[in-house]
């Protein structure tokens, strides 16, 4: 089960995914605990003082040779990948945009609702109330259009959005458990379903029959073609173009397009993928070119007639 939670300043948010975590017993993942825990292998004390001060400095490489924001997404993904979490902002409703058992939740209020609680709860005046919230949203709000390059406030990264201006904690977290559960067990009845219609793959090419075997020598669970995505509309709407990558990864939440066939078809595969994210902003998507998919299929033998 994986659940992300993003909210307003004053929304309950927080009280509601405490509760929410002690009633399904699952660990809250949250960027203090990244910067705790995880910050530290890669971060010296400079370092992780701009990390909490500014959005901008995770795009700054850390020791590993990648940046700081995908130190943190790698970090997710693995400890999503091992069990069950709620994770509390930091941007994993982009992150985990394409998960399959994925729950994005937001939960928000109206602003004299949230200010009256952020009064009551800081013993603050009106205007100091007022003022917090925007700070905190904003910083909110900033984090994910620096890092990700996306509207904070966007309801299409939500499955779910919840108004808790008339609405209790408890009912708030009983509304979400339960909207938790019922995907995770319709998720599995699809898997089951699948598994008891499973036909054997029909591959259009030999050489993407061969990256399935190296995946499957490697125990990298793989999805063939398992998504298309529209690219390109007529003036009335209508779907002209559309993009079916060859894999999915989704361990790593990322599609592969191989490129080994007619090299004269690799430009226009590029621009597919170009389009694609910028289309579909928070998809992974990588090209294995030529040389590299076929020193991967010399490197494990699985060349036609080899030993």
């Amino acid at each position: 089960m994986l659940i992300t939670i993003s909210r307003q300043t004053g929304s309950l948010g927080q009280e509601i995914t405490d509760l929410l975590a002690k009633n399904l017993d699952i660990p809250v993942l949250t960027r203090e605990m990244a910067m705790n825990q995880w910050f530290p292998e890669v971060a010296g004390k400079h370092e992780l003082h701009m990390l909490h001060e500014s959005p901008a400095f995770y795009h700054t490489l850390c020791s590993q040779g990648i940046t700081f924001a995908e130190f943190l997404e790698n970090k997710l993904r693995d400890y999503a990948a091992q069990q069950s979490a709620i994770i509390f902002g930091m941007g994993a409703q982009i992150i985990f945009a394409d998960h399959p058992q994925a729950l994005h939740a937001k939960i928000i209020a109206s602003h004299e609702v949230r200010t009256a609680r952020v009064m009551r709860l800081h013993s603050l005046a009106k205007t100091d109330a007022e003022r917090f919230m925007e700070l905190t949203d904003r910083k909110h709000k900033r984090y994910v259009a620096t890092v990700y390059n996306r509207d904070w406030a966007d309801p299409t990264l939500y499955h779910i959005t919840l108004n808790t201006d008339h609405m209790s904690v408890e009912e708030g977290t009983d509304l979400l458990a339960y909207f938790a559960q019922s995907r995770q067990t319709d998720r599995l009845s699809e898997a089951v379903t699948e598994q008891a219609n499973d036909k054997p793959v029909v591959f259009k090419h030999p050489s993407e029959e061969e990256f399935a075997q190296i995946l499957d020598m490697h125990d990298i669970e793989w999805e063939y073609e398992p998504r298309t995505f529209p690219i390109k509309w007529d003036e009335e709407g209508h779907v002209i173009q559309a993009f079916s990558p060859d894999f999915y990864l989704p361990r790593f939440n990322n599609y592969i397009e191989l490129t080994t066939m007619d090299q004269r078809y690799t430009a226009a595969k590029k621009k597919k993928v170009e389009l694609l994210k910028k289309l579909y902003p928070g998809t992974n998507i990588s090209i294995v070119y030529k040389n590299d998919f076929y020193s991967l299929v010399e490197r494990f033998g699985l060349r036609k007639g080899s030993d």
